[in-house]
């Protein structure tokens, strides 16, 4: 799939790539130039966890804002991933 740079800088992401990537309108994305290729991923939601019971619920630290699966799970990964780099010697 194409698209064209406005002038204004502005770039439409086709339908079917947001949809893949469960961009929405509103979603933060963070830009990325690795290799001469330009990478757009969704920055994770800010998120606090909080114990009930036996289980981990994550809490946006924005009012208002509704967790997806899809955010829960991809700050979960990046804090597994800190929490991992952390630990190297």
């Amino acid at each position: 799939m194409n698209a064209t740079i406005d002038r204004a800088g502005r770039l439409v992401v086709p339908k079917p790539i947001r949809e893949a990537a469960q961009l929405h309108p509103g979603t933060r994305v963070r830009f990325r130039v690795l290799d001469g290729c330009v990478e757009i991923e969704p920055v994770p939601a800010e998120v606090t966890f909080k114990r009930s019971g036996t289980s981990l619920i994550a809490v946006a630290k924005t009012e208002g804002e509704t967790l997806t699966t899809a955010d829960v799970e991809r700050t979960l990964a990046r804090s597994r991933s800190e929490s991992a780099s952390s630990r190297l010697p």
